[in-house]
């Protein structure tokens, strides 16, 4: 099967401190796949290490057919990967107008789907602020303009770190709604997000780690079923 990702045997170090240790992952195109772990058991740097954001690491990558393993994150996004991070990213001297337009590209094939229009009516709070600065934003209006701005650059693949983390309830509910929209446009996607429940119910296979080291895998609805899944989950 060719995977638009597919990662085998990935160890990331930090220093002397070795993170991950033999991370295999797939994703196929138009799949949405969870990442579920307890915090500090390295999802956020399986995610750094898939964008190149880890120099420290080994293993083999290939992304869209070529291999990534060595390449720095603005190639990773030119193979058409787009990340919207735990910390939002979002520039906030510019206006909401600005930060948009300034990502906007066509996709590999030239798609031009997600235009200004379409995400400010996937997102009607933003069109509400158009000319607001980003730092005049809230913590959920950032998080829905680091995703706009994202599907902007139509990507292959979108990576959401920590998708809905602090968020109010409306506005989480409006993250899992957009969500459900990318994953029905057929945009590959990775969700990293505490819920897990609504991960795997917005997900068709997940992953679940613990030490750096995948301990389940599997089809979402499997994994939900699974008898040892509140252990590795702390709850």
């Amino acid at each position: 099967m060719n995977y638009f990702l597919e990662a085998k045997d990935i160890h990331a170090w930090y220093g002397s401190s070795h993170v991950l240790h033999g991370v295999d992952i797939q994703i196929n195109s138009h799949e949405t796949v969870g990442l579920l772990g307890r915090n500090g058991m390295g999802k956020s740097t399986l995610i750094r290490a898939l964008l190149g954001h880890v120099e420290q690491r080994s293993g083999s990558m290939m992304i869209n057919g070529h291999d990534a393993l060595e390449m720095k994150p603005y190639q990773v996004a030119r193979l058409g990967v787009a990340y919207v991070p735990e910390g939002r990213g979002v520039f906030g001297n510019l206006t909401v107008k600005e930060n948009l337009i300034m990502a906007a590209r066509p996709g590999r094939k030239g798609q031009m789907e997600w235009t200004l229009d379409r995400v400010l009516t996937t997102f009607p709070r933003l069109g509400e602020r158009i000319y607001h600065l980003g730092e005049q934003l809230s913590g959920g209006e950032q998080q829905m303009l680091s995703i706009s701005r994202a599907l902007m650059t139509h990507p292959d693949l979108l990576i959401l770190d920590e998708a809905t983390e602090g968020l109010a309830p409306l506005i989480v509910a409006d993250i899992w709604r957009v969500i459900q929209e990318i994953r029905e446009a057929g945009i590959a996607t990775l969700i990293v997000d505490r819920d897990w429940r609504k991960v795997l119910r917005h997900t068709d296979r997940a992953i679940v780690l613990q030490k750096g080291q995948i301990v389940l895998s599997g089809q979402s609805i499997d994994i939900a079923q699974h008898p040892e899944l509140m252990n590795y989950l702390g709850i």
